[in-house]
């Protein structure tokens, strides 16, 4: 199983970014498709996950400012991120969930998101 992501990078306080994640090797339903970040220094944090029958969550955090999209028949999934801060910053992680969103299965390797104010 491979998560792979990409769409990572700098920007300056208030861009945007998009985050995807190609997977290969997976079950042909995944039950959550996920992101994680992780600052310097911090514990890895949960920033949103979107289910297969179409729920998103989110955390507080980011509300109104991302959106994950997933497309089931790939098994890919995308974070669109809007009016991006500082403490955005951090390694963002794919992960994939196959029965329950509160069990993650596997991890990609991560990319770089870095915000300057």
């Amino acid at each position: 199983v491979q998560l792979v992501e990409s769409g990572g990078g700098s920007v300056q306080t208030g861009g945007s970014l998009r985050l995807s994640c190609a997977t290969s090797g997976l079950p042909s339903r995944v039950y959550c498709l996920s992101w994680f970040r992780q600052a310097l220094g911090n514990e890895r944090e949960w920033v949103a996950s979107s289910k297969v029958h179409g729920k998103t969550d989110y955390v507080d955090s980011v509300k109104g400012r991302f959106t994950i999209s997933r497309d089931n028949a790939k098994n890919t999934v995308s974070l669109q991120m809007n009016s991006l801060n500082p403490e955005d910053s951090g390694t963002y992680y794919c992960a994939a969930s196959v029965r329950t969103c509160g069990v993650t299965d596997y991890w990609g390797q991560g990319t770089q998101v870095t915000v300057s104010s």
